[in-house]
């Protein structure tokens, strides 16, 4: 029989070389498994090696290919669904790159624990091509899978210390939070679906699940109660995998009981997901109803930024506040989204600071994998005390690091919140700066707390006769940690002083 000439049209459109990474990616996850099956168990050590030397080999690969196809032209593929831009291409290497940084702080992490390996290495790069696939959405089809796709991976991953029962508790909380969120985000979706079907309706479509036919059916109906509806349930539905308030309530548990390289992915890579689609939606599709947008996140930003720094300012709990703060590096994040209705330089920004939380945040992941003992969860800021004079190495990690996410200058991270700032300010937003401000101010207490620990001397419990010290041995760094650690903190010191090539492109956006 032969094929309609819709189809025929159809698969003509499929640029598959559009995502060979994500396929080169997913292939590099499936060969572990089959290395993992013939190999001899005695060389399963060299797989752990061999995935992220071939993560590397891809990020390299793509780059260059980026590099050589330039003038870089936007185009839609696979029908509409995806949609490559520079923001997009940008992602990917984000992505990218976060899941060779997990890989190399699960090998750590993993050498403490009697668990299966490779599988944590074949679902982090599995997740890692979804979420490439969902920075480049213009589709909710497409939009939603891979979001799923990401999250059931991350059920997986949460949970994967399955001795622990805090890590067992984090997988159950993040599986019901992550279920809701998903229910919420598709009724949404559902609303917007049917609203823009609705053939009574001007600029109504059967295409309503594509984001240029969405967009063009609410800039024709900008006042729809059931579309605002969806569009407010959308965005509660993003608002759950970027911790925002008042969808935050997962993030202390379950960044605690989650093994630490899981708590770095879920902290940058899927915080980082979250905000290319909620730029995305909010300036490509929910454009005409910024009226109703800029409210609902203003407020959301506001409670975000005073919420995560007040509830961190009691933690003791190293993982726990590392949580907290990262809720508060959200609002700034969403201040800068609000902005980006009024101000092309905030888009950019927000780019930036990812980047910027990137490099920080992995190396305090960094030093926390090294020094957290067999119960991963149970890291305490105790544990700190004297890390400088006893690994003056990681102590200086941990300084830049934890400097660079308060936004101390002249480190990567101050750059980072001043571009927001200064954006905010070109936008107006008066109040939403005036509470950054203060939060900026605040966070400031609890980093440096943590930098204290680790300095300078403080009274600890002494050690009686016949009792064991419990805090845990610190592991010896390797030669590809420590090259990693130190690159990681070097470009969160360069990046601060020049931004170069890479702040002028990301700034002109």
């Amino acid at each position: 029989m032969p094929m309609s000439p819709e189809l025929i049209q159809a698969a003509a459109d499929n640029r598959w070389a559009a995502i060979a990474p994500e396929i080169s990616l997913g292939c590099l996850a499936l060969f572990l498994l089959v290395l993992e099956v013939f190999l001899p168990k005695k060389h399963h050590v060299v797989i752990p090696t061999l995935a992220i030397v071939g993560q590397i080999g891809l990020l390299i690969g793509f780059l260059w290919n980026f590099r050589t196809a330039q003038p870089f032209v936007a185009y839609e593929t696979f029908n509409g669904l995806l949609r490559h831009t520079q923001e997009g291409q940008f992602m990917r290497v984000f992505f990218m790159l976060s899941s060779i940084l997990v890989s190399i702080l699960g090998v750590v992490a993993l050498a403490k624990q009697k668990m299966p390996r490779i599988e944590f290495f074949h679902i982090v790069m599995v997740v890692s091509a979804a979420m490439m696939l969902l920075a480049q959405s213009n589709n909710f089809v497409l939009f939603f899978v891979a979001l799923e796709t990401v999250t059931v991976g991350f059920y997986i991953l949460v949970s994967y210390f399955r001795s622990s029962p805090l890590s067992l508790e984090a997988g159950l909380k993040y599986l019901i939070t992550g279920a809701l969120s998903s229910a919420i985000l598709m009724f949404g979706i559902v609303l917007l679906y049917g609203v823009a079907g609705n053939s009574t309706l001007p600029g109504s479509t059967a295409e309503s699940m594509n984001f240029n036919a969405l967009r063009v059916f609410l800039e024709a109906n900008p006042e729809n109660f059931l579309a605002s509806v969806g569009i407010v349930f959308v965005l509660a539905g993003v608002a759950f995998k970027i911790g925002a308030v008042p969808f935050q309530i997962w993030i202390p548990d379950v960044y605690q009981g989650a093994p630490t390289p899981v708590t770095a992915f879920l902290a940058v890579a899927s915080k980082a997901a979250g905000f290319s689609v909620l730029l995305i939606l909010t300036q490509r599709v929910f454009g005409s109803y910024y009226y109703l947008t800029v409210p609902v996140l203003s407020i959301m930003a506001g409670a975000t930024i005073l919420f995560g720094n007040l509830a961190a300012l009691t933690q003791h709990n190293v993982k726990r506040l590392i949580g907290l703060s990262g809720v508060s590096h959200a609002g700034y994040l969403l201040i800068a989204v609000i902005a980006a209705g009024s101000q092309p330089l905030a888009a950019g920004a927000v780019y930036f600071y990812l980047f910027a939380y990137l490099l920080a945040s992995f190396a305090v992941f960094g030093v926390m994998t090294h020094v957290a003992g067999e119960n991963d969860a149970d890291q305490d800021l105790d544990h700190y005390t004297g890390l400088a004079k006893s690994h003056p190495f990681l102590g200086a990690v941990l300084a830049i690091g934890l400097g660079s996410l308060a936004g101390i200058p002249p480190l990567a991270g101050f750059m980072g919140k001043l571009f927001i700032f200064i954006a905010a300010f070109k936008a107006g937003l008066y109040c939403l700066l005036a509470v950054a401000i203060v939060g900026v101010i605040v966070s400031i207490y609890y980093y440096f707390g943590w930098i204290k620990a680790a300095y300078f001397e403080t009274w600890t419990a002494p050690v009686l006769e016949g009792e064991t010290d419990t805090r845990p041995a610190r592991t010896p760094v390797s030669l590809m940690a420590g090259v990693t650690l130190a690159s990681l903190a070097v470009a969160t010191v360069v990046l601060g002083f020049y931004q170069g090539a890479l702040g002028e492109w990301l700034l002109s956006r």
